[in-house]
């Protein structure tokens, strides 16, 4: 059965449940599809309750809100189609990286499957998506990358940014300033005690998305910015 014979707000329900789980090991519940989704409390549980009713989503345990297989195959699916315009976007309309996701959301619901394979031959089968996301294949296969967010990484270090989020636009702008884009490469500097910052050096912005060339100025992130950045350490910190 196509996603296409679900309703536009079943859809943005399901790719949110599964967009909040994709990178978090946290459970879902009623008030993170909320603030997820820019709807009141009540307008996610009366969505859950028909959802469930079609058996799309399940309430685990503490209220706890999960996809049922068939439910999951639908998230990937407007998952697939989201992170597959935004690459279109990017590659041929000259769009920048944080201008996608609205753009995506609003046409993920008028494509055909048909349209969303063509665009996939048409791009090459990418991976990933302008920041880094995983693009699911057309069978519902997700590669995930082996990375995890930039402060968890102890310095020195150096790393690569894998995937970087697109929750705010505004953030993303910054981070295409100072050459922090998917595929740079960053050494990560001792910061200074209890600050709650972190310090990386750009060591090569030659990665995706729009952004002059990185100079060789420390970049002090704070706690959200470095949780927004998701890195792969590089074994020789001469490999670049």
């Amino acid at each position: 059965m196509s996603v296409d014979t679900l309703t536009p707000s079943m859809q943005n329900y399901l790719k949110v449940i599964w967009g909040l789980q994709e990178w978090n090991d946290a459970p879902v519940s009623n008030s993170a599809i909320a603030e997820s989704a820019g709807v009141r409390l009540s307008t996610v549980s009366d969505a859950l309750r028909k959802l469930a009713e079609q058996g799309l989503v399940g309430h685990a345990r503490y209220g706890d809100v999960s996809l049922t297989a068939e439910g999951r195959e639908y998230a990937i699916s407007m998952t697939r189609r989201h992170r597959l315009l935004e690459t279109y976007l990017v590659r041929h309309l000259g769009y920048q990286w944080d201008e996608v996701h609205d753009e995506a959301d609003r046409l993920e619901h008028a494509v055909s499957d048909e349209l969303v394979d063509r665009i996939d031959h048409a791009l090459g089968y990418p991976t990933r998506d302008p920041h880094g996301d995983p693009i699911p294949t057309r069978d519902g296969e997700v590669r995930r990358p082996d990375a995890v967010p930039l402060g968890e990484v102890p310095a020195p270090r150096r790393v690569r940014i894998e995937r970087i989020s697109d929750a705010d636009n505004e953030m993303l702008q910054y981070f295409a300033t100072r050459g922090l884009v998917v595929d740079a490469v960053l050494d990560i500097g001792e910061s200074a005690p209890y600050s709650e910052t972190v310090e990386v050096t750009v060591a090569d912005a030659s990665g995706q998305g729009a952004g002059p060339s990185a100079g060789s100025e420390p970049v002090t992130l704070g706690a959200s910015a470095a949780a927004a950045i998701w890195v792969a350490p590089i074994a020789e910190r001469d490999t670049v």
